[in-house]
């Protein structure tokens, strides 16, 4: 017969054992997660190829709020990039990807994200200003992959590519009916 101590003892091995097999093997606090170090990694690099490109950086990962959803938590909405070619205002989207196998990059630039951008973006040029500046909506598109290509090497090269003019505002704005 079993003692309530034997059996308290047993259970808690129990416990200890289970919360070891469940336990999720942490990084140190300062290492990010792969897929926002992979993020920011693209972010450094789409920083370059706009600034080789004659593009005049003024902003990086400006967040600001944008509304609030149907349940009425407040909505921020963050601009990778922000700058200037030549008198052009650019609000620039970066985003990053290991293999566009399945879709690429830009693809995820959906509906939902450019109304996003483009809230941000109204926003970005009412605090600064710039109501009637010149701007338009670019993406950079970068496949970075982690040399697991299978030794072909058109898969092992990082890829990017500058998308200027991904979409127009002119979608998102209220259509007035005539009476």
């Amino acid at each position: 017969m079993k003692t309530p101590h034997t059996v308290e003892r047993a259970l808690h091995k129990l416990w200890r054992r289970a919360r070891a097999r469940l336990a999720r093997p942490t990084a140190a606090p300062d290492t990010p997660a792969p897929h926002l170090a992979l993020g920011a990694r693209g972010e450094r690099l789409a920083a370059d190829l706009l600034e080789r490109a004659g593009y005049r950086l003024v902003a990086a990962n400006f967040k600001l709020p944008v509304g609030r959803n149907l349940r009425g938590a407040v909505v921020h909405a963050e601009i990778d990039l922000v700058a200037y070619e030549g008198a052009t205002l650019c609000f620039v989207e970066v985003k990053t990807r290991r293999s566009d196998r399945f879709a690429a990059p830009e693809a995820n630039v959906d509906l939902r994200k450019q109304r996003q951008i483009t809230r941000a973006a109204r926003a970005y040029r009412r605090a600064f200003g710039l109501a009637s500046a010149a701007y338009r909506y670019d993406v950079v598109s970068l496949v970075l992959p982690d040399g697991e290509g299978g030794g072909r090497e058109e898969e092992d090269r990082p890829r990017a590519a500058l998308l200027r003019n991904f979409w127009t505002d002119a979608k998102f704005r209220k259509r007035r009916w005539l009476d």
